[in-house]
C-alpha cells in the first residue's frame, strides 16, 4: 500500500513511524515545507515549485514538487491537511483544498484521497498562532473538528482523526502535566518522537489497513509497554 502526504512538519510527526508500525505493509513519503497551508500548496502547485523535501520516514531524500512527486509512484492515497496554524478556520480552506485536490485527481486519477485531521496546540504553549483559539487546547481542537468535517464532506473525503487521538492521550496521566505527567508533544506544537508520533502512526495503521492497532508489535525504543498499550486501545476507540 503505496501512500503520499502532501503536508507539512505534521504530516512529518504522523508518518515517521507507519513503516515501522505497519510492518512493511505500509509505503509512505511525505511532502514536507514548514507550516505549509493549503494556501501555500495551491501557489507551489501553480509555479510547480520545487520546494519540497520528498521524504522516507520524516527524513529527507530530495527536493521535489508535487506534480513530480504524484507521478513517482502507483499511489493508493494521498493525504492532504491544512496547515497547524489555520486548521481550525474553514475559510482559509477554499479554493486551495480544490486546487490540490484537482491536481491530484488528475495526475493520480486511482489514487484515493484523504484528509489528515491533526492535532490542536499543547496548553501553555507560547505561539503567535495559538490566541485565535484562546490558547486552549480543546478549543482549538473543537475548532479543527468543525473545520475539518466541513472540508471532508464537501469532498466527499475520509478522515485520519489523528487530532481525536492525542486530545484522548493528553487525559491519560502519563501525559496530563498537571499530574505529574509529561507532554506528548515536543515543543507544545509537534508530538514526540517516541509517544506522539507512535500514536499518530497506530491511527494512521488502523485507518488504511483496517485492522486494530492493538496488534501491533513494534514499539519505539525505550518506551513503556504499558503506555503503549493505552495509546493503541486509544488508536483503536477513535478509528
Amino acid at each position: 500500500m503505496k501512500i503520499l502526504s502532501i503536508g507539512n512538519s505534521f504530516s512529518q510527526d504522523a508518518t515517521r513511524l507507519i513503516e515501522a508500525v505497519s510492518d512493511g505493509e505500509i509505503y509512505s513519503r511525505n511532502l514536507f515545507v514548514p507550516g505549509c497551508s493549503l494556501k501555500m500548496h495551491a501557489e507551489n502547485i501553480a509555479k510547480d515549485a520545487h520546494v519540497y523535501e520528498y521524504q522516507e520516514n520524516g527524513e529527507l531524500i530530495e527536493k521535489t514538487s508535487v506534480y513530480d512527486a504524484l507521478l513517482r509512484e502507483k499511489w493508493d492515497y494521498v493525504t492532504v491537511q491544512q496547515g497547524s496554524a489555520f486548521s481550525g478556520m474553514y475559510e482559509t480552506y477554499e479554493p486551495y483544498l480544490t486546487e490540490v485536490i484537482n491536481l491530484v485527481k488528475k495526475t493520480c486519477p486511482s489514487a484515493k484521497i484523504v484528509f489528515h485531521r491533526t492535532w490542536s496546540y499543547e496548553n501553555g504553549g507560547v505561539n503567535e498562532y495559538f490566541p485565535p483559539y484562546l490558547c486552549d487546547s480543546d478549543v482549538m481542537l473543537e475548532k479543527i473538528i468543525e473545520a475539518s468535517a466541513v472540508a471532508a464532506a464537501n469532498h466527499s473525503l475520509p478522515t485520519i482523526p489523528v487530532g481525536n487521538a492525542v486530545q484522548r492521550a493528553r487525559r491519560l496521566p502519563e501525559f496530563d502535566v498537571s499530574r505529574g505527567g509529561v507532554l506528548i508533544t515536543r515543543d507544545y506544537f509537534h508530538l514526540s518522537l517516541d509517544y506522539g508520533c507512535y500514536l499518530a502512526a497506530l491511527v494512521w495503521y488502523g485507518f488504511f489497513t483496517g485492522k486494530n492497532p492493538e496488534g501491533v508489535t513494534f514499539a519505539p525504543q525505550g518506551t513503556d509497554p504499558e503506555i503503549n498499550a493505552k495509546l493503541k486501545k486509544i488508536a483503536k476507540e477513535v478509528l
